[in-house]
């Protein structure tokens, strides 16, 4: 689809105003010549949509705006689910169908929205344990059954509660873990680029030095990319999951308008509606105090969002934003080769505190890389 903002006019920007007004986000009614052009009110509706689903909050429909918002049109019960892996589906009535699932106590996976293998498992559980047709499908009569069963639990998040008992049961030492660091864009993708500094090689060189410094308390770190290569967010995705990665953390940098936004943020698993990576908002929140501590870059905070990135990723994934590249200090810091290995050693300090679950933790900023590997040759005596 082409990428839709406003100015646009065309059958495809009205089912944008359709969708819009089907979801109580835009007016409709009476609607004449307008019907068709995007708008200040179509562009206020998507912001707003967007904002509301953890999507970047741009007013424009690009595939991932669209595909969240033709999935918010589907209810449970409106088409038949099923896995399909060409080509996965996606929507509200998948997460609908993921949340009934685990409020009956299966295991449907991470409730993403999208109908993947876990899902089908899951499904196919619950269609064998009450008699229907075991096909993997979710048609009216598995419809109708779930509506018709009590759940055997309410509340709580058991998914993510799995993923805290996870890191529970690692334990407190590095040696083992297994982290994939993801340097964002790549290839003929250089990112954002300002006076000949490159978010790509930022990120690729911050990548090598984090690489090294994992690699050296015994963890084993894996870089999701080449020097030269530029993978999807799915195909990234895809690699932390074939590798069963324990953590997936993604660097990037950020850009602005305005030459004063400045900063660094860090991002987990959330769409907004209490569903959100526990685990992921952990790590998130300690990587963003220990950058903000030890680089003086200004915090701004952490936040959920629903990015294929960290949405498509198995394990707790963070995607970091480390200063904005169309700020001229946050520019010259990220260009210091010291100041990246602050940021490294930033970034595996708060990787141990989520292993030592608050047990001989220190201040923040104030751990520091040799501390960390004295731990970690005194947990192995």
């Amino acid at each position: 689809m082409r990428v839709l903002r406003r100015g646009d006019a065309g059958e495809d920007v009205a089912e944008i105003r359709s969708m819009l007004g089907s979801l109580g986000l835009l007016r409709t009614e009476g609607e004449q010549d307008g019907r068709t052009l995007f708008d200040h009110n179509v562009e206020r509706a998507v912001r707003g949509f967007q904002q509301r689903r953890g999507l970047i909050t741009d007013g424009v429909v690009g595939p991932a705006t669209y595909q969240v918002l033709r999935g918010a049109t589907f209810h449970l019960g409106s088409r038949p689910l099923a896995y399909l892996f060409s080509s996965p589906v996606h929507g509200d009535d998948v997460f609908a169908l993921q949340d009934r699932l685990t409020e009956l106590g299966y295991d449907a996976g991470r409730p993403d929205g999208l109908f993947g293998a876990k899902t089908e498992q899951a499904l196919r559980n619950f269609q064998r344990d009450y008699g229907l047709t075991v096909d993997g499908i979710c048609g009216p009569a598995t419809v109708r059954a779930l509506r018709q069963l009590s759940p055997r639990a309410r509340g709580g998040r058991p998914v993510f509660l799995r993923e805290q008992e996870q890191v529970r049961q690692a334990g407190p030492r590095l040696r083992g873990k297994r982290i994939v660091i993801d340097p964002g864009h790549g290839g003929v993708d250089h990112g954002i680029v300002v006076s000949g500094v490159r978010e790509a090689g930022l990120a690729w060189d911050l990548a090598r030095r984090l690489e090294g410094r994992m690699k050296a308390t015994g963890m084993e770190a894996l870089i999701s990319r080449g020097p030269d290569q530029g993978p999807s967010e799915a195909e990234r995705a895809t690699f932390a999951n074939d590798a069963s990665a324990d953590l997936f953390l993604s660097l990037h940098c950020d850009r602005n308008q305005s030459p004063h936004a400045q900063g660094v943020a860090t991002f987990h698993f959330g769409n907004g509606y209490g569903t959100t990576s526990t685990v992921g908002e952990l790590l998130a929140g300690f990587i963003q105090r220990e950058l903000a501590a030890r680089t003086g870059l200004l915090d701004c905070r952490t936040h959920a969002k629903t990015w294929e990135i960290l949405r498509l990723t198995r394990c707790p994934a963070v995607r970091i934003e480390i200063g904005y590249l169309t700020n001229a200090n946050d520019r010259a810091w990220l260009s210091d080769p010291a100041f990246r290995d602050v940021v490294a050693e930033g970034i595996l300090v708060a990787v141990k505190r989520l292993y030592l679950l608050g047990e001989g933790d220190q201040p923040t900023g104030t751990f520091t890389f040799a501390d960390v590997l004295a731990h970690e040759l005194a947990k192995a005596e």
